[in-house]
């Protein structure tokens, strides 16, 4: 009876072990590079603009067992949005086999999207020589496209990156038209007191030349 239930809770634990993985990896796409697998993602999802996230490349072999011995650079990824793209990142190892902690074969560049929208990943590299040249777009099959985050801010919504843009480009264009405007009164006040200037040593000069009563 003990056997059992010691059988019962292995299948249990695997069982539990099995969806949890299957949920890490559901809002990613699949990349197949030769005999090897890459589960490519955001780290965190849903992915909010201005929170810190990271490129994640769960990598595992053919039989589904964890490629825990790349080096930095071996993978790297190139993210493109808003019309711009980064500088090659490295994917680094998110998990420690000593200390077991992490996911085993869990790889991760550190990024914050700051713009809403569709984000591609770019991702090349080799796994132990074979290959690596893949391209994925945020999607409903791929990957979540990163989202404002005033859906679930609380009590307050502070405002987003965009915004508070757009304030600071409306502050820059009235700090500028008032400092013109200041300028050309200046430039008015000084111009006119040449003139009086003027005027008052012209008065000045005709009195002098008259000749006393």
């Amino acid at each position: 009876m003990r056997f059992f239930r010691l059988l019962a809770a292995s299948v249990a634990l695997a069982l539990a072990l099995s969806l949890t993985l299957a949920g890490l990896v559901v809002a990613h796409t699949q990349i197949s590079a030769g005999s090897y697998n890459v589960a490519l993602g955001w780290a965190d999802e849903p992915t909010y603009v201005g929170e810190l996230n990271a490129v994640e490349a769960i990598v595992t072999d053919q039989d589904g067992n964890a490629v825990t011995d790349l080096q930095p650079g071996d993978l790297t990824v190139t993210v493109t949005a808003g019309g711009q793209t980064s500088d090659p990142l490295a994917l680094e190892p998110a998990f420690d086999p000593e200390e077991g902690t992490g996911l085993l074969g869990d790889y991760r560049a550190a990024m914050i999207p700051t713009i809403p929208g569709d984000y591609t990943f770019h991702l090349t590299g080799s796994i132990h020589g074979q290959s690596v040249d893949a391209t994925a777009t945020s999607g409903p099959d791929t990957f979540d496209a990163p989202a404002e985050p005033a859906a679930i801010e609380f009590p307050n919504q502070v405002p987003s990156v965009s915004e508070l843009a757009t304030r600071i480009e409306s502050v820059d264009g009235r700090s500028s038209s008032d400092s013109q405007t200041a300028l050309y009164v200046g430039a008015g006040l000084g111009a006119a007191g040449v003139v009086i200037g003027l005027v008052a040593l012209a008065f000045a000069l005709r009195a002098h030349r008259q000749p006393a009563a």
